[in-house]
């Protein structure tokens, strides 16, 4: 039963006007995770993050047994900004007696389970986190000029059990990314006994969705295609009776070529960001395969699974099918689905009927506007009515404000591609961290890629030059 919580004391948690945060962090996922990580031997400042969640959980919907991370083990939360951190991927080996272990296998790429217990290792020793705690609203005192951040804390029955205020200078928001469900599936999606569900709760539900006779799989992008092939070992041979649709032209392969990969750089982050508003907006749809594509190892072991069920002869009973979109869909009888789709290329249109569909279809960044609403007056947005984000992923704010909002992964309209990638978590985390000292806390390289992106600015007596990365091609903050 829910018990009514006592009123709001005017401090909390240690940080009233006279004590206050140097940072408030809320959400606690990989990058405000990895933020902590590094802040945590500054002692200089002071911290403190909170999530509502009862502990660290990294998409546990998808931790299917063998999936890897796409990015190497070296983006783990600290190592890319202070490899001697006592909070690296290598020191958690260390500290589990895996070191040795881990040298043989030579994996450069390992499963998200293990990046998973690695985060929530960090989680659990890392000081100033403080889980089960729901953040009600945000607001600026004037008076005080800081940051008054309300709160519940919940118990572990996720009911509210006290309340609090605490103050902070500067706050970080790491709220992260919710599902997206396609509006033509979201009411079947919201109705409980329908079985159309979202990857980010496959594993929750994957015996029910094994049961059903026929399993559509939505999205072309590498959690569809793990999910397609967690599928189709399950089912027997000649029987699988499974359809894969996608809405790109093609079950593309991840762009991973190493000069590729550069745009996932400080540098490239920083030539995007320095780009007219009109033209970031055309290339972040251009470069889907860059983050929505397949990894090569997963396209293989899907090839090689479905090769392997021809060799008795015979085709598995599974169709794959790129460049469609499903129209509308609703329910048949009691039991079936209905999905009306468009084939992009073709111009035709077709019906499938299916017991169960999953929907790979991807995340998007949560609104910040209900979070931030107090503050909504003071944010400065662009002609698309987006937060305006400088190259220190500060929020743009009326002068008024003297402190700083800082965003993790809510900035891909102003700094690319690599806004969500693990690969940028350190890095991001010490520009945080340098813009809030006096001294950079941690240096950072001057260049990050061989790609010069973009042409050399004309100097007074010097011509033909190339300018260092990041220097005369972008702007100063």
């Amino acid at each position: 039963m829910t018990t009514t919580p006592p009123a709001r004391p005017d401090t909390a948690d240690d940080a009233g006007p006279e004590a206050p945060l140097d940072l408030a962090g809320i959400g606690i996922g990989p990058f405000n995770l990895s933020l902590a990580a590094l802040a945590q031997p500054l002692t200089h400042l002071r911290t403190a993050f909170y999530d509502q969640r009862p502990d660290f959980h990294w998409h546990p919907g998808l931790l299917i047994d063998g999936a890897t991370l796409q990015v190497p083990f070296l983006a783990d939360l600290v190592t890319l900004a202070d490899p001697a951190s006592p909070w690296s991927f290598l020191n958690y080996l260390k500290t589990r007696e895996r070191l040795f272990p881990f040298y043989f296998a030579e994996r450069f790429h390992i499963q998200r389970a293990e990046y998973d217990a690695y985060c929530r290792w960090v989680s659990q020793s890392l000081p100033g986190l403080h889980f089960g705690h729901q953040i009600d609203a945000v607001r600026w005192n004037p008076e005080h000029a800081l940051f008054e951040v309300d709160f519940t804390q919940l118990d572990t029955e996720g009911e509210a059990e006290a309340l609090g205020r605490t103050y902070a200078r500067n706050l970080v928001l790491g709220i992260g990314t919710a599902p997206h469900v396609p509006e033509p599936l979201r009411p079947l999606a919201e109705a409980p006994t329908v079985p159309v569900l979202h990857s980010a709760d496959y594993l929750d539900h994957r015996e029910r969705l094994l049961a059903a006779d026929h399993i559509t799989v939505i999205g072309a992008g590498q959690s569809g295609a793990e999910i397609f092939l967690d599928l189709l070992r399950a089912r027997p041979a000649g029987r699988e009776q499974l359809h894969w649709l996608a809405r790109t032209p093609a079950f593309a392969p991840m762009e991973y070529s190493k000069l590729g990969l550069e745009q996932f750089t400080p540098d490239y982050t920083r030539y995007f960001h320095a780009l007219p508003e009109s033209v970031r907006d055309e290339l972040v749809p251009g470069q889907w395969q860059l983050y929505k594509g397949i990894d090569h190892d997963t396209l293989a072991a899907l090839h090689d699974e479905l090769y392997r069920r021809t060799l008795h002869g015979g085709w598995p009973d599974t169709t794959l099918t790129p460049g469609v979109s499903v129209r509308t869909a609703g329910r048949v009888g009691t039991t079936k689905i209905e999905l009306h789709l468009d084939h992009t290329q073709q111009g035709t249109r077709s019906r499938l009927t299916t017991d169960a569909v999953v929907l790979a279809t991807g995340y998007r960044e949560r609104r910040l506007d209900t979070l931030l609403a107090a503050l909504d007056p003071y944010l400065r947005r662009d002609n698309a009515g987006r937060p305006r984000i400088d190259a220190h992923h500060r929020l743009t704010l009326d002068p008024a404000i003297t402190g700083s909002v800082y965003v993790q992964n809510a900035e891909r309209h102003t700094h690319g591609v690599g806004a969500p990638d693990l690969g940028l978590a350190a890095w991001r985390s010490a520009t945080i961290l340098n813009s809030l000292t006096d001294t950079p806390a941690y240096p950072l390289p001057s260049r990050t890629a061989f790609t010069t992106f973009g042409l050399p600015q004309p100097s007074a007596g010097r011509t033909g030059s190339v300018p260092r990365q990041g220097s005369t091609l972008v702007p100063r903050h």
